[in-house]
């Protein structure tokens, strides 16, 4: 009986990774790829637990359930969007433990640099960026009183919504103008939110 429900475990196992395989190849992407939802600023900025301007002040790397991150602390220079507060940011991969990890399309932070981040963070508390270097914009400043804000093109293949392989594009505007956008789009998620609640006392 015991020897009958591990062959079907591993039965179920097997076809579960040959469906991914078959799946991974019919869009194009090599098996073992890192793979990335596409998310709109809109579903950035609805989704993250809290989007910050800070900039990043050290770096240490620890081992979380087997697996390598690299936590890099920062100061917190602006609040875009509050939430859970958070002093440090996880990226996969790293050296620590004795064991090194390499992920594909896992940023890196450089001390001293100012970013907007777009932050989410787990139930166990750990805090990563949002749709990985989606999430995460260079803040530079362009003259004595403007600074832009950009991120590169990802490179690692993406899956839009229907499920086909895309490109991440690189995304510039100025500070002012990504402040602007979130600002709007979490009016508009509280607008919705609140037209969507029952009034009070209703349903009694």
């Amino acid at each position: 009986m015991v020897l009958a429900v591990l062959l079907r475990t591993m039965a179920k196992q097997l076809m579960r990774v040959v469906a991914i395989s078959l799946f991974l190849a019919s869009v194009g992407i090599p098996a073992g790829a890192t793979i990335l939802q596409q998310l709109t600023l809109d579903e950035m900025v609805r989704k993250s637990t809290s989007i910050v301007r800070a900039r990043v002040t050290g770096s240490s790397e620890v081992v979380r359930g087997g697996d390598v991150f690299t936590l890099y602390k920062f100061e917190t220079l602006e609040i875009l969007k509050s939430g859970r507060a958070a002093q440090e940011v996880a990226v996969p991969g790293g050296v620590a433990g004795g064991m090194r990890q390499v992920v594909a399309g896992a940023p890196t932070l450089r001390a001293g640099q100012e970013y907007v981040l777009f932050l989410w963070t787990a139930r166990s508390g750990l805090t990563q960026l949002m749709g990985m270097s989606q999430g995460l914009f260079n803040v530079e400043r362009t003259t004595a009183n403007d600074r832009q804000a950009s991120r590169a093109a990802v490179g690692e293949q993406m899956l839009d919504p229907a499920g086909h392989a895309v490109r991440g594009e690189a995304l510039s505007m100025p500070l002012t103008e990504l402040k602007a956008k979130v600002s709007k789009i979490l009016a508009v998620a509280l607008t919705a939110g609140a037209a969507g609640s029952p009034a009070p006392g209703a349903g009694k």
